[in-house]
């Protein structure tokens, strides 16, 4: 078993910083009093994001594609923590491009732990996904649930990631943190379910199309705060070889729900909704998980518990994505 570590003080690399979610943990570790190193190539990151750390003492940028195994292996040298956030995180894309979450998510994993493993780095932490269960039948579903039978290619690349992540681990005398999140949201979100319905209504008041068939599939939405906090809470607090937690809000809603509160925040009320008939029994796309919630009691046994329901969460990010 490793030692606790308190994530203050640590030089730290982030791949995927200029992200929706990275951003979010590198504003947070900055205050913490942090050395941050951003790795990203910008293919799916924002640059704006980056901006409030630029010039700062203790932030730097290194702009580069991560699939370059050995310009990785000189520049991922010296670092306390890894962060590993960088992914292709566009579930829909796998059904007609089948090698991007395997080029992207999978063969960008190895290559990190690679030069980990080449330059004696020993913590990793990894931002998997609630998608890695597949069809689950228990709910809420625990991080014991098996087996993982994933139904998109992006949840089978993260479940790829996280076995090449633990087997590293156990060879190597690493340890790493994986984090399979529900449905993350909040300001700076730059997909996903609320981010498309705000648009949308931006450019149609009267009517909005929804994906899927009435009422939608029944989804946990996890406010980006309590995200960064699980994350970082799990981190200082938990020690084995591979520490694996679930982060979640305490219940799901259905997208017809989902769809209110987003025309509230528009300040819309008497919105037509349009449902597409979705695939698959009314799932929105081709491996669009149908009900998922997940079991928190892992971290709740430790002393986190989430502070906002998936309402509040929706509610929040509608809110902040119309401002």
């Amino acid at each position: 078993m490793n030692e606790m570590s308190e994530l203050r003080k640590q030089n730290i690399a982030v791949t995927g910083g200029a992200g929706f979610i990275g951003s979010h943990l590198i504003e947070r570790l900055m205050k913490m009093d942090n050395q941050i190193t951003v790795f990203d190539n910008f293919s799916s990151g924002i640059r704006e994001f980056l901006e409030p750390f630029q010039g700062h003492e203790n932030f730097t940028l290194v702009e580069m594609d991560l699939l370059d195994a050995a310009l990785l292996e000189e520049r991922l040298k010296g670092y306390d923590w890894v962060f590993h956030l960088a992914a292709n995180p566009d579930v829909r894309l796998g059904a007609s491009n089948t090698y991007v979450h395997l080029e992207q998510n999978v063969i960008v994993t190895y290559n990190i732990l690679e030069a980990m493993r080449k330059n004696g780095l020993d913590k990793i932490v990894f931002t998997s996904t609630s998608t890695v269960y597949g069809e689950a039948d228990e709910i809420p579903t625990p991080e014991e649930y098996g087996p993982l039978i994933p139904i998109s290619l992006y949840a089978s690349s993260k479940l790829a990631s996280e076995g090449f992540i633990t087997a590293y681990c156990s060879n190597f005398g690493m340890s790493s943190y994986l984090f399979r999140f529900a449905n993350v949201v909040g300001p700076r979100s730059t997909h996903g379910v609320i981010y498309d319905l705000v648009n949308k209504l931006k450019k149609d008041s009267a009517t909005l199309e929804i994906l899927g068939s009435e009422p939608g599939t029944q989804k946990s939405y996890l406010y980006i705060s309590d995200c960064i906090d699980g994350m970082i809470f799990a981190c200082e607090n938990s020690c084995e070889m591979a520490n694996i937690f679930n982060i979640g809000s305490r219940d799901h809603i259905s997208v017809k729900t989902l769809a209110n509160s987003v025309c509230e925040a528009v300040g819309l009320s008497k919105v037509s909704y349009r449902w597409t008939g979705g695939v698959d029994g009314g799932r929105g796309w081709k491996g669009d998980v149908k009900i998922m919630l997940l079991g928190i009691d892992k971290l709740k046994k430790l002393g986190f518990v989430p502070a906002y329901g998936s309402s509040d969460a929706v509610l929040k990010t509608a809110k902040s994505l119309v401002e």
